[in-house]
């Protein structure tokens, strides 16, 4: 019941917010093997039903591991209308119908059959408001992506990053294709480090708005907000944990920029590191467990992981050049960075276990990565003719999209929680 609650809020707050894309979207490259499917217009409402399917199209496009195929005038919309004969090629089959009821509301029923085996991989009814139709096939789009990739899809999570317009300075919420964007907060002072709460419900960001910077902490349902953090000093880089009951911030209350504990609401201050020079950026484990954070206690910034009991840290990166801004992977397992060397920033991943690194963008200007919460996908900020956008890697390096901004320059994105 909790997580149906959550779908339905966020289907909500979607349908609150203008169906317009914020983004251009460019895409470069393909996965190694794209799956070939087809999509049939659903039997229904044409308008409606085009629109769905559009949609859906352009969500597995842009994964790059997928090839939409041309049905060809071809309509079945029930299983016992598919002559498979007739899907030479196509390795998977969307099928189905919406239909419009009373009160406004659209149910969307689809199959996906499997062309080669001659069977039903899923049959789903989604049922929900017409103006929330735009969410519901993301929905859709999410299952076939599960369905024939075994990792969840990410397109019905969203995006939180900053536009800035001249002076002004907008915190901006969007899905994560750049429709339905929404102004959190506007603000003529900068704006800095979004973090999403882990149920997608608020936003922790610094503020300069008073005149000094402070961790204020946002509802996205009531837009009510509450400064968490408004220390002597600087407070910044919020970060929070699994279960949401804790954020990790930096401050300089008491010298140099340390990292602490400190509940949402403002209390249980708890100081986490002790050195001597400039710990920042936490970055909490998917267990809660420990974090990753930058610090130059070794000379120069590098990347260190130490428990959230307090204890030594260890230092993960080494090598040639200077490493910040570090984030799990949602398994756990690896951590993505931002590597400058010869005045280029480049994204790259390490692995835990064998510390080796990788290179996944060709360098530049490319800061600020976060994971999609299915690990597959990696958010970042870079420039194009001088001009903030943003962008995204696959976590192999093969699949890379560049989005575009409408106006103003885009900084410090962040990638939003799943849809449960």
């Amino acid at each position: 019941m909790k997580q149906l609650f959550r779908y339905c809020l966020i289907l909500a707050l979607c349908a609150a917010w203008p169906a317009r894309a914020a983004l251009n979207i460019e895409i470069i490259g393909a996965g190694a093997n794209q799956i070939p499917i087809a999509l049939v217009p659903l039997a229904g409402e044409p308008e409606l039903a085009k629109s769905i399917r559009d949609v859906v199209a352009a969500d597995l496009t842009r994964s790059g591991l997928f090839r939409v195929v041309d049905p060809a005038g071809k309509t079945p919309h029930e299983p016992r209308e598919v002559t498979y004969s007739d899907w030479i090629g196509v390795d998977a089959l969307a099928i189905g119908s919406v239909d419009t009821q009373t009160a406004g509301r659209v149910t969307i029923r689809f199959r996906l059959l499997d062309t080669a085996k001659q069977v039903e991989l899923v049959g789903q009814g989604i049922s929900t408001n017409s103006d929330q139709s735009r969410a519901a096939a993301h929905r859709m789009a999410d299952l076939i992506f599960e369905k024939l990739t075994g990792d969840p899809g990410v397109f019905s999570t969203r995006i939180a990053y900053v536009n800035r317009q001249g002076k002004n300075f907008r915190l901006v919420v969007a899905d994560s294709d750049g429709y339905g964007e929404q102004t959190v907060l506007s603000s003529n002072e900068p704006i800095m480090s979004p973090a999403w709460s882990p149920d997608g419900s608020h936003l922790a960001y610094v503020s300069f708005e008073h005149g000094q910077a402070e961790v204020v902490v946002q509802s996205l349902l009531t837009n009510q907000r509450k400064v968490v953090a408004s220390f002597r000093g600087s407070n910044s880089a919020p970060a929070w944990s699994p279960d949401g009951k804790q954020l990790a911030v930096v401050l300089s209350r008491d010298g140099g920029s340390q990292i602490y504990l400190i509940r949402p609401d403002g209390s249980g201050l708890q100081r986490l590191s002790f050195s001597s020079l400039i710990d920042t950026e936490p970055s909490f484990s998917p267990d809660g467990q420990s974090i990753l954070f930058t610090s130059d206690r070794g000379g120069a910034p590098q990347i260190y992981r130490m428990s959230i009991s307090g204890g030594n840290a260890q230092r993960l990166t080494f090598g040639g050049g200077q490493h910040f801004s570090p984030r799990y992977s949602p398994d756990g397992k690896s951590f993505v960075f931002t590597h400058l060397e010869n005045g280029r920033f480049h994204i790259a991943v390490q692995d835990f276990d064998s510390g080796q690194m990788q290179l996944l963008t060709d360098g530049g200007w490319n800061k600020k990565p976060s994971f999609a919460p299915n690990g597959k996908i990696i958010l970042f900020a870079t420039e194009s003719d001088g001009r903030g956008i943003l962008a995204t890697v696959s976590s192999d390096g093969r699949i890379k999209q560049k989005m575009f901004p409408q106006a103003g320059d885009i900084r410090e994105p962040t990638w939003g929680s799943l849809l449960k």
